[in-house]
């Protein structure tokens, strides 16, 4: 499944998001994360996010989708972070 994850988070708990994050999907911009995930993958996302933010402070939107074909993603101005399928 393909995943996009935006994140409002309280500024002490955002490294800590952003280090989990970048371990399973890739940066797109401050607070957004997107990339492809297996169903457990993102069990294991889900929980971790749970652990790290305070439910009563913090927002975390989580899009799913079945692939990311069905996305029509458009950029206005720079992107920050080029994201390539080559590996």
């Amino acid at each position: 499944m393909y995943v996009i994850i935006v994140y409002d988070v309280g500024v002490e708990r955002v490294n800590k998001i952003k280090k989990f994050l970048r371990t399973w999907l890739n940066w797109v911009q401050n607070s957004v994360f997107e990339g492809e995930l297996t169903e457990s993958e993102f069990l294991k996302v889900e929980d971790g996010l749970k652990n790290i933010i305070d439910k009563e402070l913090d927002s975390i939107i989580i899009f799913k989708l079945r692939d990311r074909k069905y996305i029509d993603r458009k950029v206005l101005g720079i992107e920050k972070n080029i994201q390539s399928d080559i590996l």
